[in-house]
């Protein structure tokens, strides 16, 4: 079975590793894979090394990015020409550019032979996942009413079925926004290779060294990209938040943001305009990110949307609590409410802090950092359940499972 994976950038984050994962996974006796992927645009890491690593050779089409563009026109047509060469069984394709520019070449290659029709169409599945989507907080009303309309119509008429990675996912996607038929969807959750999260402990007090913490800070950090969906400025905000607290029982933290982006000078910027100076420290990018959550005591995430971040997932994995706002995916990840503070939330698995609500994220991180207990509860729970839910060998096993109905659908009409 031939499967054309499209994605449209390897650029930092967890959708590029997801890909590079499955394509690498899925080439067996029964699985052969390609993986098509656009360019990673200027102020953006990256992740090709991750793709080399991993032996996948992705076939590379320049003009397909994240942006709308002109170009956009030129990547629809190497990809359907791409699509021809290869004749795939099934079209996977991965997050919103892809998804759109991918499945408007695999319609035009299951129903037209260079701009004629075929007698009838050619057996082609196409899926598509969402890892997150674009329907609130990215854009104004008017943008995002126009990327609803065209998900709604690839949803009917070119998109066999719909992968999306949590069952809040799922109700966002599906019941709020009306996309799609609920036939169309599998979930799947994300997977990752725990073999790189057991146990780091050698590696802590080498890390913790390097961003210069003392023996008794905590470590508060966030991990990813530096853009505007990921709110970082609230993070910031809570940490000024802290610093001019008069609360003389009030833990030490040392905050760290590792990742890189176009917002990094800004957000530099900010940090010096808060006075944050030595309480806080931008890393950059990191190749080595196992190892820097493990030097971690909470991982914090303000995002205004998610699918499901995979910080996240690595924190928990690593036994490292976390504290976020409860957006997307990440509420599947918290689990259920425990007990409910002034303004956040204590869940199973973490903690739950009000979206735009400084105030929220600063009580939320300085109530977890003063319970040690609370934090290394937090840390087991978190682990148990990513050890269980969220590996790479269920995610791939569900995966293949997907992909063998579809043959069995192609089977049946032929």
């Amino acid at each position: 079975m031939k499967i054309l994976r499209i994605i449209a950038r390897l650029n930092v984050g967890g959708p590029a590793r997801h890909v590079v994962w499955l394509t690498r996974e899925l080439q067996t006796d029964e699985f052969e894979s390609v993986l098509i992927a656009g360019s990673v645009p200027e102020g953006e890491a990256d992740m090709s090394y991750f793709a080399a690593e991993n032996g996948v050779k992705p076939l590379y089409i320049e003009e397909m990015s994240r942006e709308l563009s002109p170009k956009d026109v030129f990547a629809l047509y190497k990809v359907y020409r791409r699509i021809r060469m290869e004749t795939p069984d099934i079209i996977h394709t991965h997050t919103a550019k892809a998804g759109t520019v991918g499945r408007q070449a695999a319609f035009l290659y299951r129903w037209l032979t260079w701009g004629t029709l075929v007698g009838r169409p050619r057996p082609v599945k196409i899926v598509h996942t969402f890892h997150g989507h674009v329907f609130h907080s990215y854009y104004g009303k008017f943008k995002t009413g126009i990327f609803l309309l065209i998900e709604k119509l690839l949803a009917r008429f070119a998109t066999d079925r719909i992968v999306v990675i949590s069952d809040q996912q799922m109700e966002e996607i599906h019941e709020h926004f009306g996309i799609g038929r609920r036939e169309q969807f599998h979930m799947i959750p994300l997977g990752i290779d725990l073999s790189l999260f057991r146990d780091n402990t050698d590696n802590r007090g080498m890390m913790r060294d390097a961003i210069g913490a003392a023996k008794d800070d905590i470590i508060i950090g966030f991990v990813g990209r530096l853009t505007e969906i990921k709110n970082i400025p609230l993070l910031l905000k809570a940490a000024s938040i802290y610093i001019d607290s008069a609360d003389s029982s009030k833990p030490k933290l040392k905050f760290v943001i590792a990742g890189d982006g176009h917002l990094r000078n800004a957000l530099e910027a900010e940090a010096k305009s808060l006075g944050l100076g030595e309480t806080l420290e931008f890393l950059g990018h990191r190749s080595d990110i196992t190892n820097i959550i493990s030097a971690m005591d909470i991982v914090a995430l303000t995002s205004w949307n998610e699918g499901t971040p995979l910080s996240l997932i690595e924190a928990m994995a690593v036994g490292v609590p976390v504290v976020s706002t409860a957006v997307g995916g990440v509420v599947d990840l918290l689990g259920d409410t425990v007990e409910v503070k002034e303004n956040f939330s204590i869940c199973e698995r973490g903690i739950a802090v009000e979206s735009g609500s400084p105030e929220s994220v600063s009580n939320g991180l300085i109530y977890l950092a003063k319970d040690e207990k609370l934090r290394e509860s937090l840390g087991r729970a978190g682990r148990k359940f990513v050890s269980s839910e969220y590996s790479k060998d269920r995610l791939t096993a569900d995966i293949r499972r997907l992909y063998r109905d579809l043959a069995d659908e192609n089977r049946v009409v032929t």
